[in-house]
């Protein structure tokens, strides 16, 4: 199975479905991302906070898997911004992974009471030309940090991951994004932490349609709404479930009722206090 990718406004692409490891034990991770691989996915996500890069970099080693196959993103922590600690810690995080560059680079959160995410996104610059980040993006970040970039470095994210799912749709945020260039790019998309969002209103009569699971439904929801999306699960028969979205697709009033989920309610971490 050939995942389709999403074109990057500097011209580069991200596959749109990819695997995620928040959360996942540092002591599992390289069975979990081996797993994965195997499954089929090739586009990975972690971060320095997770404490699973090293696990991440070892699955990547042991793959067999051509390094020009493989999308990898990492992410940068709010105490690590500011350029020169930035410049360690993206040093600290490529040797974790064992590569000379990652394919995205993201700050994870503009922490906006530091008020450094201006000047780590003009060394985030630096790495871009240096070629040790193929591309770079943010996550987390509202329109008035987005707003700012555009005002006072040269580059646009080319995207910005958020927290989005059926319970959270953030539409004004999208269309920010893709009235800017920017692709916009789901964590958490299947609910997180929320209640039970897979076994919400049409979600298993939709699913019972199309003889597939209410995951499938959601991530196929993300797929057809243009959002790049990052599932995570530790069980290998759910990641492939997981992986198994391109045999069905979802009528418009189908993505419509999906969307009437929206509550316009956070469950993870609000950028506006998170610093």
């Amino acid at each position: 199975m050939t995942v389709p990718s999403l074109q990057f406004n500097d011209g580069h692409a991200i596959p749109q479905l990819g695997f995620g490891v928040y959360r996942v034990d540092p002591a599992e991770t390289e069975r979990i991302v081996t797993d994965a691989l195997e499954v089929g996915y090739r586009h990975i996500d972690t971060a320095a906070l997770y404490g699973n890069e090293e696990g991440v970099g070892r699955a990547i080693a042991n793959s067999g898997i051509p390094r020009d196959e493989l999308f990898i993103t990492t992410k940068l922590w709010n105490t690590d911004q500011g350029a020169d600690a930035t410049r360690a810690a993206f040093a600290s995080s490529l040797e974790k992974l064992g590569l000379d560059r990652v394919d995205l680079y993201l700050i994870h959160w503009p922490a906006p009471a530091r008020d450094l995410f201006v000047e780590t996104w003009r060394t985030f610059e630096e790495f871009r030309d240096a070629g040790t980040a193929t591309s770079i993006g943010v996550s987390n970040f509202r329109p008035q940090d987005l707003d700012r970039l555009a005002a006072e470095t040269d580059t646009v994210p080319a995207i910005n991951q958020i927290e989005l799912h059926p319970f959270f749709i953030q539409q004004g945020l999208r269309d920010y994004d893709a009235a800017h260039g920017i692709l916009t790019e789901s964590w958490g998309p299947l609910g997180h932490a929320v209640a039970d969002v897979l076994g919400s209103g049409p979600l298993a009569e939709i699913a019972e349609a199309h003889g597939v699971g209410p995951a499938q439904v959601v991530i196929r929801w993300h797929l057809q709404h243009g959002l790049v999306v990052i599932p995570k699960s530790n069980n290998r028969d759910r990641m492939a479930q997981n992986f198994d979205v391109f045999g069905f697709e979802l009528t418009d009033d189908e993505m419509a009722r999906i969307d009437g989920l929206d509550t316009g309610t956070r469950s993870g971490a609000d950028p506006d206090t998170l610093n």
